[in-house]
C-alpha cells in the first residue's frame, strides 16, 4: 500500500515529476524534532498512511505545534484521536479542526472519497459501545473507506443482528465491538466470510473487569478468522480494517 512512493515513481515515468524532485522527496529528513515531539514525516512513504496525533496527554499547544509541522511537510489531512471537547475548543482557529464528539476525534482537512476494495461494517453489541465504534468508523473513513454502521445488534437480541445478514455477508472487513462477555465477535465470525476484527470494550458490570472478560472471550473465540485488538482500541481496529480493505491484488 505504498501509494505515495508509487505516485512519485509514476510521476517520474510520465514526466510530471522530475528525477531531482523525486529524489528530494525521498531524501528529506525522516523526522522533525520539536523538542516535545519528533514528527515522523516519512510514515506515509514508508507505510502508506501518514502519522496520526494521539491527543490524550498532550496540551492544545503541543497538538497545534505537531499539526502545523505536519501541514508544513505537506500533510493536508490530519487525524487527532482521543481529543477532548475542551482541547478541541482551545486549538488555534487557523487549523480548522472539525470535532466529532462521539468519536472523540478531531479532523483537519476533508475526508477522502472511498477507494477501498469493499465496505467495512462496524457493529456494536450495545449503544454504550458507540464511542469506541465511532472512533473505529471515523478512522476508517478518514483513510478512504466506505463504512456501514450496525449499532445495538448484540446477542441479547440475536434477531437484530440476523436482520442485517446482507450487510454482514457483503462486507470486506467487519469490526465487532462489544463489552460484557464479548460474544458478538464469535457470532459474527461464524456468519461472515471476511476477516473480523474484535474490539473488547470496558462496558459492563463488576466481573467484566473493565473489558478484560470481553478481551479473553474474544481471544478464545472458536470462530475462525477473528483477530482481536486492545480494550477500547477503536482506532487500532479502524486502521487495521483500512489496511485489509486496501490490500492490493497480487499480479
Amino acid at each position: 500500500m505504498k501509494t505515495e512512493i508509487k505516485d512519485i515513481l509514476e510521476g517520474v515515468r510520465d514526466g510530471s515529476v522530475s528525477v531531482e524532485d523525486a529524489l528530494m522527496k525521498l531524501k528529506t529528513a525522516p523526522y522533525e524534532d520539536l523538542g516535545f515531539a519528533k514528527i515522523d514525516t516519512h510514515r506515509a512513504v514508508r507505510q502508506g498512511a501518514a502519522e496520526v496525533i494521539y491527543g490524550a496527554g498532550k496540551t492544545p499547544e503541543q497538538i497545534a505545534g505537531i499539526a502545523r509541522t505536519m501541514k508544513q511537510n505537506g500533510q493536508e489531512r490530519i487525524l487527532i484521536t482521543r481529543l477532548s471537547e475542551e482541547k478541541a475548543g482551545q486549538l488555534s482557529g487557523e487549523l480548522r479542526v472539525k470535532y466529532l464528539a462521539d468519536a472523540r476525534i478531531g479532523i483537519i482537512g476533508d475526508l477522502p472519497k472511498p477507494n477501498g476494495i469493499g465496505r467495512i461494517v462496524v457493529a456494536t453489541g450495545g449503544t454504550s459501545d458507540i464511542p469506541v465504534a465511532e472512533e473505529a468508523a471515523v478512522t476508517a473513513e478518514f483513510f478512504g473507506n466506505e463504512v456501514v454502521r450496525l449499532y445495538d445488534v448484540g446477542v441479547a437480541g440475536l434477531h437484530r443482528l440476523l436482520s442485517h445478514l446482507d450487510e454482514i455477508m457483503g462486507a470486506s472487513v467487519i469490526i465487532a465491538i462489544a463489552g460484557m462477555e464479548g460474544a458478538l465477535a464469535s457470532v459474527i465470525g461464524g456468519l461472515a466470510d471476511c476477516p473480523v476484527i474484535a474490539v473488547p470494550t470496558s462496558v459492563g458490570y463488576g466481573a467484566s473487569f473493565h473489558g478484560l472478560s470481553a478481551l479473553l472471550s474474544m481471544l478464545n473465540s472458536c470462530a475462525s478468522g477473528v483477530s482481536v485488538v486492545n480494550i477500547d482500541n477503536g482506532f487500532g481496529a479502524g486502521y487495521l480494517a483500512n489496511m485489509i480493505n486496501h490490500m492490493e491484488v497480487a499480479k
